[in-house]
């Protein structure tokens, strides 16, 4: 292993993988461990790997200093838990600081098959490198298709098994469950938004992708998201306690779609009721709490206006 502690990651001397898996974790060391394994065993094509710790306090960084101590696999800490979103920009931005061509990136609940990255670099062959992003085919632990995290054809449609009959199926979003970057497209479109923090920064992320170039899921590609549960949050049945992680996802909701237009905004009024409509109907307790998550997020994702960061290779965050 090529790492400094937690204070970054070094560049490690000799032959370097064209590809980078960037794993985000956060307190889940025996889910990282499990997609670690799957990342390093996969079959046809191999990567190098960026591990970026959220802070953990459960003793990740013991366990990857230990028993991933390889010159392939590089740890860096990011010194506060920055969420899924700022976890994300900062080891996509390391990736294609330290050099790659290719960026694999997941959270630390994606076990991708044997074959994932193979496929992924196969349709990126095939298609001359001339793509936005690529992403897997996403089913949920029992083989079942997910029903949460799934390719979008837009703002309404996600993709479905039929569309999975097909090779390549033109897609406009994703989540970072298994999607591919190239770094020349991360170098121009920026990083994904470190403010949203959690939730939809994934959309936002490949939606301004696909605005400049064509993108798809690659149906032979599959993962494993090892989610508690094959169904979508809900923030009228979610637990009291945890309801105000729905306020980022109604906030961000608003900036990513009023940047798409007509459908864009469709879609976020369509969504708003319905979730309204949910928790009244539905929400056994705690009924005002969760509206004012949902009205105060859907107010400020208005005047929400984060800026893009571009990847600056003097990051201090990285060991040249």
């Amino acid at each position: 292993m090529n790492a400094r502690g937690k204070d970054g990651i070094a560049v490690r001397f000799g032959k370097m993988s064209k590809t980078a898996a960037v794993v985000v974790t956060w307190n889940r060391k025996d889910m990282l461990r499990q997609c670690l394994d799957c990342i390093i065993g996969q079959q046809g094509a191999d990567c190098d790997v960026l591990v970026i710790d959220n802070a953990s306090t459960d003793g990740t960084y013991d366990m990857v200093t230990a028993d991933y101590a390889v010159p392939r696999v590089h740890y860096l800490d990011t010194g506060d838990n920055l969420g899924g979103a700022g976890g994300f920009m900062c080891g996509i931005e390391a990736a294609v600081t330290m050099g790659y061509d290719r960026i694999w990136i997941m959270d630390d609940d994606c076990f991708p098959n044997p074959t994932a990255l193979a496929e992924l670099l196969k349709a990126d062959e095939e298609l001359g490198g001339r793509w936005g992003f690529l992403c897997s085919a996403i089913y949920w632990t029992d083989g079942e298709i997910c029903k949460f995290n799934r390719p979008k054809k837009d703002a309404f449609r996600h993709v479905d098994e039929r569309d999975y009959r097909r090779k390549l199926v033109p897609v406009k979003m994703t989540s970072f469950v298994s999607a591919m970057f190239r770094a020349e497209v991360v170098r121009e479109v920026g990083l994904p938004i470190a403010e949203y923090f959690i939730w939809t920064d994934d959309y936002e992320y490949t939606g301004r992708i696909s605005k400049l170039h064509p993108s798809y899921a690659v149906s032979a590609s599959k993962v494993a998201h090892a989610m508690r549960a094959n169904a979508r949050p809900s923030l009228a049945t979610e637990d009291i306690s945890r309801i105000g992680r729905f306020y980022y996802l109604s906030r961000n909701d608003v900036h990513c779609y009023r940047q798409h237009g007509a459908i864009g905004y469709a879609y976020l009024v369509a969504k708003t009721v319905y979730t309204a409509v949910d928790i009244l109907l539905h929400a056994r307790s705690g009924r005002g709490g969760r509206l004012y998550q949902l009205v105060q997020g859907t107010v400020d994702g208005f005047a929400f206006d984060p800026s893009v960061r571009h990847v600056n290779p003097n990051n201090h965050r990285i060991a040249r």
